[in-house]
């Protein structure tokens, strides 16, 4: 049995409509799950630029990169996973604050991440911390015993760390 793991996947597509709901359904109707999904504008107004979270083996990954791949409003896909890159998620975590104690614990744990308070309420603080899923995880591991209230997630974003034109092909 092959390991199963997360697989970041960038894609560079048309600005239409209707791409989105295309690859989600794409994704989806094969029964692969999408962990996350970020889509924002490029440096080219046309483009938009997919960060896809898709957990799995490297089987589902070739079948989803190559199924992407055939699209026709799909300019380019690449699997980050194996590349060099750096990905980062950004989240807002409300924790309840039982006591003085408490806040301060939660307020010194988020500065060891170089997260930020940025808002505090009677019963509750809340932190803006960034940071690769690695890092996200570990914070978020660190606050379960203080109770989370509320909870928002960007989902991940990546950028490769390879000289540009290096080995970024469609299909």
């Amino acid at each position: 049995r092959m390991k199963s793991m997360k697989h970041i996947i960038n894609c560079l597509v048309e600005k239409q409509p209707g791409v989105l709901a295309r690859i989600v359904g794409l994704i989806s109707g094969r029964g692969y799950n999408i962990e996350t999904l970020n889509v924002g504008p490029t440096e080219d107004p046309t483009v938009s630029k997919m960060t896809i979270v898709v957990p799995g083996d490297s089987h589902v990954i070739e079948q989803v990169t190559h199924q992407l791949s055939k699209q026709i409003d799909v300019i380019e896909v690449v699997n980050m996973t194996n590349r060099r890159h750096l990905d980062r998620e950004l989240i807002l975590v409300r924790v309840a604050t039982e006591s003085h104690n408490a806040r301060a614990e939660i307020v010194d744990l988020a500065a060891l991440f170089r997260g930020h308070v940025v808002s505090v309420q009677e019963d509750s603080v809340t932190i803006q911390m960034v940071g690769n899923q690695e890092t996200v995880a570990d914070f978020l591991c660190l606050m379960k015993p203080y109770s989370i209230v509320d909870i928002s997630r960007t989902g991940v974003i990546a950028v490769g760390r390879e000289a540009p034109g290096a080995s970024a092909a469609k299909g």
